[in-house]
């Protein structure tokens, strides 16, 4: 980075950087609603590959079964670790209810 930083002077890089930002955020503007609500299961599968592929690199003899088994579990896991103390149980009433 600092011999790209050195050819291309601090400066550049900066107007290079808020270049390809204007440009994504001039993408994301042209976006269909349609799309962008896509976007969602499209990140989410690809996060999903990627998290199955550290999981056979982890477990190499782990069938398909068992990388599946393991990316619910680690999924289950991150949301316990997110949802935390954001939903509490609420008091049973004595009229069962």
């Amino acid at each position: 980075m600092l011999r790209f930083a050195k050819i291309l002077g601090m400066d550049d890089i900066k107007r290079l950087a808020d270049d390809i930002y204007r440009e994504r955020i001039i993408r994301a503007r042209r976006t269909s609603s349609a799309e962008k609500l896509m976007e969602g299961p499209r990140l989410f599968d690809a996060v999903c590959e990627r998290m199955k592929a550290g999981i056979r690199a982890q477990a190499p003899d782990a069938d398909e079964d068992e990388v599946q088994q393991l990316l619910l579990q680690h999924i289950r896991r991150l949301r316990n670790v997110e949802e935390h103390a954001v939903y509490t149980p609420l008091e049973c009433c004595d009229d069962g209810r």
